[in-house]
């Protein structure tokens, strides 16, 4: 995790920006991509929730676990339904402006049943994609799904749409901390910028694992992973030593 965190992640923002400059300079391709990045982050969440939802319920029977893991209180404060609404909200607004724009015109704002539309359109995807994504933690009234649901290739195909979404989040992740960072004043300082990374990870880093950590969330193994993975980002960001070697 260490590893892939200061290598591979730190070379796929790096990428990301530069196609963020592309963007900006009015490439198509690149704004069409962009476009296309931020639907990825708005559809693999919810594609790999409908997709697992039979397989992990089938599991906590067998171990006779309780089928709702984030009703207790720190669960429930990092993955509210608020808060995943609110950034599903941010990331379908981002996907629809781009691709409006390469559809009607970077004047379509101005035209207001295409305007109105997108904005509809948004909320209303926005709050569907929340309500399949926690539906993943509510027990299916139906014990016998379709056929594609009950094979175990439909709960591989819900990993890799979990696992792809994390990574595009992590990239996101990736951008928003990449700033540089100077050395820490003092314990003022060192709070500030804990609490503004704290409210960063509310938003972009915990919503993508929520599949991971209903199960895991109370397991100390699973936080120091956390820790371990971000550890460069960390101690850049709080103490402003930089460990990574690629530019």
């Amino acid at each position: 995790m260490f590893v892939l965190q200061l290598l591979l992640i730190r070379l796929l923002t790096r990428y990301f920006i530069e196609l963020i400059g592309r963007a900006s300079a009015d490439e198509a391709f690149a704004k069409i991509a962009l476009g296309l990045f931020f639907s990825a982050t708005f559809i693999l969440p919810a594609a790999g929730a409908v997709l697992k939802r039979f397989h992990f319920h089938g599991r906590t029977r067998r171990r006779t676990q309780t089928p709702a893991p984030l009703d207790d209180g720190l669960a429930g404060c990092l993955f509210h339904p608020v808060i995943y609404f609110v950034v599903s909200l941010c990331l379908s607004l981002s996907a629809g402006v781009i691709l409006c724009e390469q559809v009607f015109g970077e004047d379509f704002a101005t035209r207001a049943p295409i305007f109105l539309s997108l904005l509809f359109g948004v909320l209303t995807l926005s709050i569907a994609q929340t309500i399949l994504v926690y539906r993943y933690f509510t027990p299916p009234e139906k014990t016998t799904p379709g056929a594609f649901r009950r094979d175990p290739r439909s709960e591989l195909l819900g990993d890799v749409c979990i696992y792809l979404n994390m990574i595009l989040f992590q990239i996101l992740w990736g951008v928003l901390t990449s700033f540089p960072a100077a050395g820490v004043s003092g314990f003022e300082d060192f709070a500030g910028r804990l609490f503004v990374l704290g409210f960063f990870a509310l938003l972009l880093y915990f919503p993508p694992r929520i599949f991971y950590l209903a199960d895991d969330i109370h397991r100390p193994a699973a936080w120091g992973t956390i820790l371990l993975a971000n550890a460069p980002t960390l101690l850049r960001v709080l103490f402003g030593f930089d460990i990574s070697f690629i530019r």
